[in-house]
């Protein structure tokens, strides 16, 4: 067995160890739900590393590359191990492989995120040298169980549009906190081939937007101005979401567990709490080896 980046390793083989390492999972991912994951998640081949035995992946981290919070970082994409080599500590091993190269690709700290009830892998990680930065809320619900939608109050309805990632961008300051790996605006650029940004306008001011993915339910963004909230604009752009989604239900994931504002919205929708993550970090400094 031996370690190598995935650097020269095509899609197709890399798929074939992802469908081997997740096979006994309830959850299965055709090819492209892991292409578009990839693209949004900042996926770089020649700094993610597999274990390969007899020329097949075993084992493997896909390490996303990019900015987070203004710092070079590796994020986990994925991290999967065929059933038959799990318990071996071979995952363990493939980070303690990228690390040199992480550092001398000048990333300055690794992210992931891990469910909370994994308290193997949650072990696994601390001991790793990974700390806990926050802790994030997972919503679903099926489009016919979602309720309240929509309710404009003492207003006209805003005029629905399309908007760009640049407009996108610039409303970040609608947030009430910053976006996860996966949703932050980074990803969104990423992945604006896949994605739909609309914005809610009144007299050609945006009052408020939303990011959703059509084709995996995925509500990757909704937020609407601070003194445009509570007249029902955020009903109204998730009405709009759902008419437009491929998909018979709608996901958020990784609200942050101490904002009040999206949850409570959220609620009440009918909009419930799947599961509940971990962000981990761990700092990565030329100096440390392992």
């Amino acid at each position: 067995m031996e370690i190598r980046s995935l650097e020269n390793i095509d899609f197709e083989s890399l798929f074939e160890g992802f469908s081997n390492a997740f096979s006994d999972y309830e959850i299965h991912f055709d090819k492209s739900e892991v292409q578009s994951m990839l693209t949004r998640r900042g996926y770089t081949p020649r700094l993610s590393f597999a274990a390969f035995d007899k020329g097949k992946i075993v084992a493997f981290t896909l390490n996303g590359v990019g900015h987070f919070n203004g710092i070079p970082t590796a994020y986990d994409t994925g991290t999967g191990t065929i059933k038959d080599y799990r318990g071996r500590g071979i995952a363990a091993e493939i980070f303690r492989h990228s690390l040199p190269y992480l550092k001398e690709a000048g990333i300055r700290q690794y992210l992931l995120e891990v469910l909370q009830n994994n308290h193997k892998a949650i072990t696994v990680y601390r001991r790793m040298q990974f700390e806990t930065t926050r802790e994030f809320d997972c919503f679903r619900q099926s489009i016919a169980d979602i309720d309240n939608l929509p309710t404009i109050k003492n207003c006209t309805p805003p005029a629905i549009e399309s908007i760009s990632t640049e407009t996108v961008r610039q409303a970040q300051a609608f947030c009430d906190f910053y976006p996860s790996w996966q949703n932050c605006i980074e990803s969104i650029e990423r992945g604006q081939s896949e994605l739909t940004c609309i914005g809610a306008f009144y007299s050609k001011q945006l009052v408020g937007y939303s990011v959703f993915d059509r084709n995996t339910g995925d509500l990757t963004q909704i937020a609407v101005k601070n003194e445009h909230r509570r007249k029902g604009i955020a009903s109204l752009l998730l009405s709009e979401v759902i008419r437009r989604m491929n998909t018979d239900f709608v996901k958020v994931i990784n609200v942050p567990s101490d904002n009040l504002s999206l949850p409570a919205f959220l609620n009440s929708k009918n909009i419930r709490l799947m599961n509940k993550q971990f962000e981990m970090t761990r700092e990565l400094r030329r100096s440390q080896l392992s």
